[in-house]
């Protein structure tokens, strides 16, 4: 049996966890969460707590337990207390700005400023020209959303140039030797 599956996911005050079936739904004072589990684990609502418990025990389901309690987790966590991710844009002339109430624009060093819609649930806040924050409820939706940023130009090793995550600590590689003649 997992070890994180066995641990029992706390409630928060003010958050309201509704099973039916494989469906669970979270709803707390930022928004509301639904996800379907998997039909070899099931979800209990009792005393303040909720419980994931495997059906069986072959190893798809085990590895499902910890995964399942895990998402759970995340979601209670996410309705409470959101999720933000940060990141650091570094270059000369690299910078990002708010494009009307939710869009990102950026200019990395391309011939064109590189727009990015804000999906459903996600804020992006631009706290300076350098720095943005993502956040939302869905755990899962902000960090694919920062990965995506990230992508557009991601940093490279011989200047440090590009968009990293905050806490990313980018390894630098020596430049050219100079030529003997």
């Amino acid at each position: 049996m997992s070890r994180i599956g066995k641990s029992p996911v706390p409630i928060a005050s003010g958050v309201d966890v509704k099973v039916a079936g494989q469906g669970v739904t979270v709803k707390g004072p930022k928004g509301t969460l639904e996800r379907t589990f998997h039909e070899r684990v099931t979800v209990v609502v009792e005393d303040g707590e909720a419980r994931v418990q495997p059906n069986d025990e072959d190893r798809q389901t085990r590895a499902l337990h910890g995964l399942s309690r895990a998402l759970l987790a995340n979601m209670v966590e996410g309705v409470s207390q959101g999720f933000s991710k940060e990141l650091s844009i570094v270059g000369v002339g690299y910078r990002a700005t708010l494009k009307g109430e939710k869009d990102l624009e950026l200019l990395v060093g391309f011939s064109h400023p590189i727009d990015i819609a804000a999906p459903d649930g996600i804020t992006f806040e631009v706290p300076d020209q350098t720095r943005i924050i993502v956040s939302g409820i869905d755990k899962e939706l902000v960090g694919q959303v920062a990965a995506n940023i990230r992508k557009v130009r991601p940093p490279e090793p011989y200047k440090g140039k590009g968009i990293r995550y905050v806490d990313e600590h980018v390894r630098r590689k020596a430049g050219k030797a100079g030529v003997a003649r």
